[in-house]
């Protein structure tokens, strides 16, 4: 399947509609316990298992819609199912909430055996998309490797000692916006490295 080009928007909604329905579901079912095949699981739980087929639809779609996904997706994709499946099968939520910390913590991992190696693995999945000079991958890399180990002890700081409720917030609203300053504080670099078209 080619790729195609989707509007914008489209692609926000695909990408941002899933965790926003999870934190719907989860102000709605908080408070609520639920029995399946003779166990109770709490709102949370349920939530949590709500949200596993409600992202794979989402990103089927995308999918469907411009022919591909990006790495960064697929693998998210992938701890989604493995840890709200364990969340589900153990009626743990403790799975789920460390599935954060995995995700952020794996990814500053790769991109820092990249920069071990002298090479940024955020410049081989991105360059296509965002032309740009070596020297800005590199330091873009650095930043980017840096901001996910923050990420991924934050969370394990937020759900540790605070409550569901808390981190569920944080989770939906909090994480995102921190990466939407961080990358927006990444302009400036942006401007100085980026490679302009010729004509």
């Amino acid at each position: 399947m080619s790729d195609k080009q989707i509007h914008p928007a489209t692609k926000q909604v695909l990408e941002l509609g899933p965790p926003l329905l999870f934190f719907a579901a989860y102000i709605y079912m908080r408070d609520e316990t639920y029995l399946f095949a003779g166990t109770e699981y709490s709102g949370f739980i349920v939530a949590a298992a709500v949200f596993v087929p409600i992202l794979l639809a989402s990103m089927a779609i995308l999918w469907h819609l411009t022919g591909k996904l990006s790495r960064m997706q697929v693998f998210t994709i992938v701890m989604v199912v493995l840890f709200g499946g364990l969340t589900v099968w153990f009626n743990d939520e403790r799975f789920f909430k460390m599935k954060t910390t995995l995700v952020y913590g794996l990814f500053a991992v790769i991109l820092g055996i990249g920069l071990l190696q002298g090479r940024s693995y955020l410049e081989w999945v991105m360059a296509e998309f965002l032309p740009m000079e070596p020297e800005g991958w590199m330091k873009l890399t650095w930043r980017l490797t840096a901001f996910f180990a923050a990420l991924a002890v934050a969370n394990e700081v937020v759900w540790r000692t605070m409550s569901t409720d808390a981190w569920v917030k944080i989770e939906t609203f909090g994480f995102p916006l921190l990466m939407f300053v961080f990358l927006g504080g990444q302009i400036v670099l942006l401007q100085r490295y980026l490679i302009e078209e010729k004509d």
